[in-house]
């Protein structure tokens, strides 16, 4: 059985190898009943988001995970891909800025994720 860190860190490298941007890894345990983290991450067009999802969700369903939800996937500037323990969330640029989901969790623990990226730009 995989940890809930795991789920989330292995949804990391998948939008990493995707080419997502500025991705985030929020520690949600102490501030919410949601989920236990939070991934977010910017796209760099519709097509981008798309392509994000589909590699997180076959990261995290070849580990054995279930997705119980996904939310947006047609209408382009945001997704949402809920695996229980981690909610990934999928924005393109204006949507992240409006749904400013850092500001809004601000009381989350961000993780440290740069030993999971393949690269820094």
């Amino acid at each position: 059985m995989n940890t809930p860190r795991e789920i989330a860190e292995a949804a990391v490298r998948a939008l990493d190898g995707k080419k997502a941007q500025d991705i985030r890894l929020l520690k949600t345990t102490d501030v919410t009943v949601l989920a236990d983290y939070f991934v977010i991450c910017t796209a760099a067009s519709t097509t981008q988001i798309k392509t994000l999802a589909d590699a997180a969700e076959a990261a995290l369903e070849a580990m054995g995970e279930t997705k119980l939800h996904r939310e947006g996937y047609r209408s382009g500037s945001w997704v949402l891909l809920d695996f229980g323990c981690v909610v990934i969330h999928l924005f393109m640029e204006e949507a992240r800025q409006f749904y400013n989901l850092e500001r809004l969790w601000a009381d989350a623990q961000e993780e440290d994720i740069a030993p999971l990226l393949a690269s820094e730009a």
